[in-house]
């Protein structure tokens, strides 16, 4: 009787342990079919595929890495990444006014950027501090509301308040910058230093080597006394406070942190793009950055490395092969460009459906197992 209650129960928690990974990492799992099946329809070639999904992956993996420590403090997906991509883009705007190129001019928008991103971080900090529990969509708000400044600054701002005699960057009214400004001057500045081509894969070594010390910097930062400070305000906020944990410097620090690094993230794209859309370039940055690191299986409470690594390298699988897969399967590239604005979106929300679905399921399975 007790041998028949005992492969029962067995039976139960192996049904249960089942249902929980196919909960954890239900996203990533969907997606990667999604791209199998993708990378079918589209009929490419897979050195033409690898050699796009390493340029990708330098490109964008700093940015969604920018997101995780606000995630780890409790302060949900920072959707105020766009403030740092901005800072970003007048460390570049700076370097082009200057004339400065090449990788000296790089070091030199990373510095510029910096007292900016570090300003804007702490400002936004502030504001989120004064509305815990609803971070992300005030993170989202800010965005907007920052995004109007940048806009007043460089149209109205540069060639009246601020004197530009750059002919090349401002309209010819002589007020407010150009809609697109090249960027050739630093493009591949840092991808180009080193570059290994293995099997006809080109791959950005020193690219590669900045996201690198990025991951292993994170790691650091969690296994300080820092980074205790964020797990225990992801956890529980009220508890971390009677733990005598200054929680609004914490989250101050988080978010600054994640602002800055936004800044570094911005300037790597944009030097390996070429060009900076002046008033838009930044626009889109939250929203691919969030979507890269949810399809990796993050939540609005836990995001990991990993996560972000599997997240990036699976959304912009799929940005690579849909147009493609689209054409072949209906005589149309532009469905797979719609399908990958559908997925930008569409994953979020599926996302956060997900994860609701996921506190379910683990509070239901509590309460079996009693």
């Amino acid at each position: 009787m007790n041998t028949q209650i005992d492969i029962s129960k067995r039976k139960q928690t192996s049904k249960i342990s089942f249902m929980n990974i196919l909960a954890n990492y239900s996203v990533p799992i969907l997606f990667v079919i999604i791209c199998m099946l993708g990378i079918y329809a589209s009929k490419l070639n897979m050195t033409y595929i690898l050699n796009e999904i390493v340029i990708r992956l330098s490109r964008n993996l700093f940015l969604v890495l920018a997101l995780i420590i606000p995630v780890m403090a409790g302060m949900g997906l920072n959707f105020a990444i766009v403030i740092g991509a901005m800072a970003g883009q007048i460390g570049l705007i700076a370097i082009k006014v200057l004339d400065m190129g090449g990788f000296t001019g790089f070091l030199m928008a990373l510095l510029i950027s910096t007292p900016f991103a570090l300003l804007f971080g702490y400002g936004t900090g502030q504001i989120l501090n004064k509305t815990k529990g609803k971070e992300m969509i005030t993170g989202l708000m800010l965005g907007y509301f920052a995004n109007g400044l940048y806009q007043l600054v460089f149209l109205t701002f540069m060639g009246t308040i601020i004197p530009v005699n750059n002919p090349e960057i401002i309209l010819s009214g002589g007020v407010g910058l150009k809609n697109a400004l090249d960027l050739k001057f630093i493009q591949y500045s840092l991808d180009n230093l080193i570059k290994l081509d293995i099997a006809g894969v080109k791959i950005p070594v020193v690219t590669i080597l900045f996201i690198l010390v990025l991951c292993f910097v994170l790691r650091f930062v969690i296994k300080t006394k820092l980074g205790q400070d964020f797990r225990a305000l992801g956890q529980d906020i009220n508890i971390a406070e009677v733990s005598g944990i200054n929680t609004n410097k914490t989250r101050l620090i988080a978010i600054t942190i994640s602002t800055v690094l936004a800044a570094w993230g911005q300037i790597i794209f944009l030097q390996n793009i070429g060009t900076l859309n002046t008033y838009n370039s930044h626009e889109q940055v939250g929203m691919f950055a969030i979507a890269a690191l949810l399809v990796g299986g993050a939540s609005v409470t836990k995001a990991t490395i990993g996560q972000a690594v599997v997240g990036t390298l699976l959304f912009h699988t799929l940005f690579i092969v849909s147009p493609f897969a689209g054409k072949n399967l209906f005589g149309d590239a532009q469905i797979g460009e719609y399908f990958r604005s559908f997925i930008a979106y569409g994953v979020i929300a599926l996302s956060l459906v997900l994860h609701a679905w996921q506190k379910y399921m683990k509070e239901h399975n509590k309460e079996k197992l009693g």
